[in-house]
């Protein structure tokens, strides 16, 4: 299992962490098989879309505040309960299959890291099954 760092900047905020998942899968040798990657923390999230229009992601995290207000009549006092309903909404993990030593993804798509409750420092854990 590999380990990703993430500082976010925002307090909602969609990373695109395609092209180090990509180094991972190349540094050990990944050549057919399958990546999953998945964020331990319960106001994050991963997500795979578009990564070509930068403005699908503000699209995506536009929507989430609409669909998922900062104020609401939540039950949690912390002050953060807008980003657990969307870190849910989101999950927690992707996986992806390898081939032949790369992502077999849609021509458009990338893995992105979802921050609900950011900046912050986090973690993303990354598993690789060999076949």
């Amino acid at each position: 299992m590999k380990e990703l760092k993430i500082l976010s900047n925002k307090k909602n905020e969609m990373i695109d962490i395609t092209h180090d998942i990509k180094k991972l899968v190349d540094e050990e040798n990944l050549t057919d098989g399958r990546v999953m990657v998945y964020v331990p923390h319960t106001t994050a999230g991963i997500t795979i879309n578009e990564g070509a229009d930068p403005s699908v992601q503000r699209d995506i995290i536009d929507a989430l505040k609409k669909l998922v207000p900062e104020m609401g009549d939540y039950h949690h006092t912390e002050g953060n309960s807008d980003a657990h309903i969307k870190a849910s909404l989101l999950g927690s993990s992707v996986t992806v299959i390898v081939r032949n030593g790369k992502l077999i993804l849609g021509t458009w798509q990338h893995i992105f890291f979802y921050e609900g409750d950011g900046p912050r420092n986090r973690m993303i854990y990354i598993d690789m099954i060999f076949r």
